[in-house]
This record gives C-alpha cells, structure tokens and sequence, in this order.
C-alpha cells in the first residue's frame, strides 16, 4: 500500500505542476499537426497528410469553450489526469479480477 501512496503523492505533485506548461512558448514537443509540420520541414509527410483529419481532439489546443486560456488549460489538464487514472484503475480492477 505504500507503493500506491507514493504514486498518489506524485500524480498530485505534477497536477499542481502543470501550469508551468503555460510558461512554454510553441507547441509541445510530438504534438505537430499537418501546419506545424508544413512550417518545420516545408512539406507534410504523406502519411500525416492522408491521416491529419482522422481524429479530432476533444479538447483542441488544451482549451474549453467559454472558459479563458489559463483555465481551460489548467481544467483539461486534469481531465487528462483523471482519465488516465480511470483507465488504470478499471485496468487494474480487470487484471485483479482475472488472477
């Protein structure tokens, strides 16, 4: 059990730090769309460009309708988190159960 606090300790410590990602100029480092990639290198790979509009993020830009930036990024911040921690717990939940 003191393993799972730790990591509770942690998944709290980098809640709070995620508004320092709004201290970064630019985009996130891996998350280029079709535009990024055309100003980069002056092209689009193909495969980027066959498959750029297949997914739409449900949270484009870290941003919620009707909030402002700071809070809309801070609020999808911990969206992400507490799906992840859904995700892990129900994984955890259904591997528990299988043994």
């Amino acid at each position: 059990m003191k393993g799972i606090n730790k990591l509770w300790i942690a998944l709290v410590v980098l809640a709070l730090l995620s508004p320092l990602g709004l201290l970064a100029s630019g985009t996130a480092w891996g998350e280029w769309g079709a535009d990024e990639f055309s100003a980069m290198l002056g092209y689009v790979p193909q495969g980027l460009a066959r498959l750029a509009g297949l997914w739409s993020a449900p949270l484009p830009d870290y941003t919620i309708l009707g909030l402002g930036d700071v809070p809309g990024y801070i609020l999808s911040a911990f969206i992400g988190m507490a799906l992840v921690v859904l995700c892990a717990w129900g994984l955890g939940r259904l591997l528990a159960r299988a043994q």
